[in-house]
């Protein structure tokens, strides 16, 4: 996305916003509460629209091809979005009814994703059975059965404990160095994001701090940590929150 920009009334949700997801990388976006990575979902998936700015989505804009570029995207909202009276396998199976995925196809790949997210045994429980986590990975798996090039996470691991965040990132991480698959994952948990092979963008007050590979973030912040680079870009915002 290139020099995107959104108001609410007077309020400026986001300035003149650009940043990039690669092919095969992981984009952790960092930003406090009220940064704006929201808003910025909201674009992302038309549930807003700005006249400021463009999107692209796999090479396809998103205001001319809507279509087209809305299909190359999976995504995983921070508010649950299954249906809690449906089993695990109706949902996935709705879903791919609206990507016009073939029925035995839309079965395998369910499948497929359940049974790597460790779900394939419980695809006949209610939704509603399942624990936040459960619930978390059924949303991924859906997100994914349509093959989609880039994945958007809205801070996917809020409520849930310390090693079921763990699992989740690390199952994230594994899928964009297997599928080259592009991830942007919104959070503010800086333990989220893996020093070694992962770039950061910085979003505060609706506006770009910083980003690039993390020695990149952390020299212009002229900081060690993440989390000092984190408090240099945002000083006027809590503290950025690392593992419990």
């Amino acid at each position: 996305m290139t020099g995107l920009s959104f108001r609410y009334g007077e309020r400026v949700a986001l300035d003149e916003v650009s940043l990039s997801a690669e092919a095969g990388r992981f984009t952790a976006l960092l930003g406090p509460n009220g940064a704006g990575k929201s808003t910025l979902f909201s674009l992302l998936t038309r549930l807003l629209i700005s006249r400021q700015g463009q999107i692209r989505i796999a090479g396809h804009d998103l205001e001319r091809q809507p279509r087209a570029a809305l299909a190359a995207l999976g995504v995983v909202f921070q508010d649950a979005t299954l249906d809690l009276d449906l089993t695990v396998a109706q949902n996935l199976r709705y879903f791919s009814r609206l990507h016009g995925l073939p029925p035995r196809q839309a079965e395998q790949r369910a499948e497929e994703e359940l049974t790597r997210l460790g779900l394939w045994e419980r695809r006949n429980e209610k939704v509603r059975a399942l624990n936040g986590g459960h619930r978390r990975r059924v949303e991924i798996a859906r997100a994914l059965l349509h093959r989609p090039a880039v994945l958007i996470l809205d801070e996917p691991t809020v409520g849930l404990d310390p090693p079921t965040r763990r699992l989740l990132v690390d199952h994230i991480h594994q899928l964009c160095a297997t599928t080259g698959m592009a991830v942007l994952w919104a959070t503010h948990l800086i333990d989220e994001v893996d020093p070694i092979s992962d770039r950061v963008v910085i979003l505060h007050r609706g506006r770009i701090r910083a980003a690039g590979d993390v020695p990149v973030v952390l020299a212009a912040a002229h900081s060690d940590s993440l989390a000092d680079a984190f408090r240099h870009f945002t000083p006027e915002s809590p503290p950025a929150q690392e593992a419990c």
